[in-house]
């Protein structure tokens, strides 16, 4: 049975990706019934170029202004103006696949017993830089388990009453907020599946400092949600006690570093040389090396990152403590 579906996203400054965006929500195989997009209040040209899209008639579009908000209040907002049963959400910055749509909503449309509907996402890498990162930062297919997959926000749908029921996106949280979303619905007993074919393409960070930035906040935000607790504690672990004991061995030149980097670098290059394999083949051998060369730094830049950001997370958390239910469980 068809559903009434509206596809939702906040944007700031994308007037260089909001078309390509537009875009490709024109040209889906399943039309969405409206598209609502809240701008945050932009200042390169977002807005104006929302505006005209909307007056060509090549998508059902609703622009809002919010100056000022941030994206679990975007989001709401838009989900708020929306009409729709189902509630599609995606990014600005991203492409997708002509059957996005098509496969998100597809579980509804067949009156399975579903709340929540995962979809994929793929980079889209423009250097040698944003390959490598690609194989560092995300997922392959065959990886993904779907039990365990959470939902980007940039690829998933939901009901509206779901949606309600939790209270929507958390608005107290800047970075991180769709994560903490997945939890609050998998506790309130609403059920997920995955669809791998609702793929959403974007671009990787592009230089190491924007990366550097990006996991800094996404660091700061499992900081103040008390995300991940124990995966950030080995970090520091590792970083505070295997590495001056790198580096005291090899002061004493002990032959016992070599092999203790030989194995850390391993283990830090395994799972992306893994991902890059298909690809390694392909390429002149220097760009090969280009790549691979790297891994290495990306891997220590995003580790740097997020034991910066963690903290500054953490010490929001303590003083602000805020008095949602979610902000007080730790996962």
């Amino acid at each position: 049975m068809r559903q009434r579906v509206s596809v939702i996203a906040t944007v700031l400054n994308e007037a260089g990706t909001i078309e390509t965006l537009l875009r490709s929500l024109a040209e889906q195989t399943r039309p969405p019934d409206e598209v609502v997009i809240v701008d945050g209040g932009s200042t390169d040209g977002t807005l104006e170029r929302l505006t005209r899209f909307a007056a060509s008639g090549a998508l059902p579009l609703c622009v809002l202004s919010r100056p000022g908000c941030n994206i679990s209040q975007g989001r709401n907002a838009a989900i708020g103006a929306a009409q729709g049963s189902i509630i599609v959400s995606t990014d600005a910055g991203v492409r997708l696949s002509k059957t996005w749509l098509e496969e998100l909503v597809r579980p509804f449309e067949e009156g399975r017993d579903v709340d929540v509907v995962s979809g994929f996402f793929l980079p889209e890498t423009w250097s040698w830089f944003e390959l490598a990162l690609a194989a560092v930062t995300l997922p392959r297919l065959g990886e993904i388990d779907p039990a365990k997959f959470w939902p980007s926000s940039r690829s998933v749908a939901f009901r509206r009453h779901a949606w309600e029921a939790v209270g929507g996106y958390p608005e107290w949280l800047d970075y991180c907020e769709d994560l903490l979303y997945d939890f609050s619905l998998r506790d309130a007993g609403f059920v997920f599946c995955f669809a791998p074919k609702a793929v959403a393409y974007f671009r990787p960070r592009p230089t190491l400092r924007a990366f550097f930035k990006q996991y800094y906040r996404y660091a700061r935000g499992d900081g103040k949600a008390d995300f991940w607790r124990y995966r950030h504690l080995v970090r520091y672990a590792t970083y505070l006690g295997a590495v001056p004991l790198l580096l005291a061995l090899s002061v004493l030149h002990h032959p016992a570093w070599l092999l203790a980097l030989a194995l850390g670098m391993a283990a830090m290059m395994r799972r992306p040389v893994r991902r890059l394999a298909p690809i390694l083949p392909q390429l002149a051998p220097h760009i090969a090396l280009q790549v691979l060369a790297w891994v290495p730094v990306q891997r220590w830049t995003g580790d740097i990152a997020k034991m910066l950001g963690y903290p500054s997370g953490v010490l929001w958390r303590r003083r602000y403590a805020p008095t949602q239910p979610w902000a007080k469980r730790q996962f």
